[in-house]
């Protein structure tokens, strides 16, 4: 079945962000054709399309970049500085979804942040290789990073957990081409994929050849089961490997976080990377006010 592409004009871009180490996102879609299982972004971004599946919609907002020029010019009169603080792209939708290509919007409002000299932090997580079309763009941003979700090292499990996203090989080839043009890369290790990668022996050799393509930074998340995200998650599992029910099931125990945790820890210390907030990341426990 084709994706149903949206053509939208938003009424703000550049919004404020409740996120953990975001201060404003900018999303130039809604909605992601990844279809990844255990997105929170399934039940946020889909308040238009109650009805649709997941994966299966993406709404392009056409007029973010004309937007965004406006609304950082209209910032700047008021404020009078160029850094509104930290950006990130994007919190419902992965800015370098395919349509990306075609349509060029997430490129398009890094050139807006360019040609404004922004001066913040501006921050880019995606799992699609695109990103790298973009390197000419990124190397002119004054504080730039660009972050790619890797939860496994084989294919086959990006396939079977994030289902149309690209595979996770690519990623790793990304993230070594964008540290040899020079620009700073981190790795988001979420959700840690309960059975998949939350042995030590499987944490290692992530971080290991993570750290081989260049990265210094790695975040990570506990999976976030809270009840929709269960629910969708569970019945995916249920129909394609009903085995896996019981070992996410101790995902959601403190035992199994505090053990995982003490893995992770070591893992990181002694690779001599550095841990984003110096902790793994979980929902549950995130405080009302933002860690930076």
């Amino acid at each position: 079945m084709n994706p149903k592409i949206n053509i939208i004009e938003a009424k703000t871009i550049f919004t404020k962000s409740g996120l953990p180490g975001s201060d404003r996102v900018i999303n130039p879609y809604n909605g992601c054709l990844f279809g990844c299982m255990y997105c929170y972004a399934a039940q946020i971004a889909r308040w238009k399309h109650p009805e649709e599946e997941w994966g299966t919609y993406l709404d392009v907002k056409m007029n973010a970049p004309e937007l965004l020029k406006k609304e950082l010019s209209n910032l700047k009169k008021r404020l009078g500085t160029k850094n509104f603080g930290s950006v990130f792209f994007s919190s419902v939708t992965d800015p370098y979804v395919g349509p990306e290509a075609t349509y060029r919007l997430t490129r398009k409002c890094l050139e807006v942040l360019a040609d404004f000299g922004y001066g913040g932090e501006i921050a880019i997580q995606t799992k699609s290789p695109l990103v790298t079309r973009d390197i000419d763009i990124l190397q002119r941003l004054k504080r730039v990073s660009v972050g790619f979700t890797v939860t496994t090292l084989d294919d086959r499990v990006s396939r079977f957990m994030e289902v149309k996203a690209p595979p996770v090989s690519s990623r790793i080839q990304a993230l070594k081409e964008l540290h040899a043009k020079g620009i700073r890369t981190y790795a988001f290790v979420g959700p840690i994929l309960p059975y998949f990668t939350n042995s030590d022996r499987k944490i290692r050799a992530l971080l290991e050849k993570l750290k081989a393509a260049g990265v210094k930074e790695v975040w990570f998340e506990h999976i976030n089961l809270n009840s929709k995200i269960k629910s969708r998650l569970f019945s995916f599992l249920k129909k394609e490997s009903p085995k896996l029910i019981p070992e996410f099931e101790k995902a959601d125990t403190t035992e199994y976080r505090e053990k995982l945790d003490g893995i992770i820890h070591l893992a990181v210390r002694e690779l001599g990377l550095h841990m984003a907030f110096g902790k793994i990341i979980y929902h549950k426990e995130l405080p009302k006010k933002k860690l930076r």
